[in-house]
């Protein structure tokens, strides 16, 4: 059997009058079409996970919204509705938004279905001549200047290579292990070396 967690209990009771019988009816159609569903809050609003996140409901001032964290697979890359809602519904502001008891169901088996398979979304590629920008420290970008061969390899670099040493400096979470990392960084790459070298092949 699943879970129910009194915290989505106490988000129900404090939404607007009009969501809340749309969220006690997407909670028990998520409930009768994946009993062994697990409920939990993230990111401030309720979340439906089995074997992952399966789904999650949402209320607003004026709108409810519901998704399918597969939602790209449920339905072929097609939603129900198309505006500036979350979730493959649109803006839900009554139970006649949503589709017919038998097909959310459908779409709850669906997504547990895809959880037991282990099937993840692809990820979408980058569109064609589109060029991704990295977000560089001025810190970061202070020390390159201070040593050519540094500044020149990571010029040279593909993204996914700056990526990386961008983010082993910035996640470091004391201003002496950034540092630190800052300076080993400029001598790898002042040597032509990636932030993995160690664990390349030759």
């Amino acid at each position: 059997m699943g879970t129910r967690d009194k915290r989505i209990d106490a988000y129900i009771a404090k939404s607007a009058s009009f969501a809340q019988p749309i969220l006690c009816y997407l909670r028990e159609a998520v409930h009768e079409g994946c009993p062994e569903i697990e409920e939990t809050i993230k990111w401030s609003f309720p979340h439906f996970d089995y074997k992952g996140m399966l789904c999650a409901m949402a209320a607003f001032k004026q709108h409810c919204s519901f998704g399918f964290w597969k939602g790209s697979l449920i339905f072929d890359g097609k939603t129900e509705k198309s505006d500036d809602a979350m979730g493959q519904f649109g803006r839900i502001t009554s139970l006649k938004d949503l589709p017919a008891k038998s097909d959310l169901l459908g779409y709850v088996r669906k997504a547990k279905q895809l959880n037991d398979q282990g099937v993840k979304v692809p990820r979408k590629p980058a569109p064609r001549g589109v060029k991704r920008e990295l977000d560089v420290p001025d810190y970061f970008t202070t020390a390159l200047r201070k040593n050519k061969k540094a500044l020149a390899t990571f010029e040279r670099f593909p993204y996914s290579h700056k990526k990386e040493y961008v983010q082993w400096v910035t996640e470091a979470r004391t201003d002496e292990t950034r540092n630190r990392r800052l300076q080993t960084s400029v001598e790898w790459l002042a040597e032509g070396k990636s932030r993995n070298w160690k664990y390349e092949r030759c």
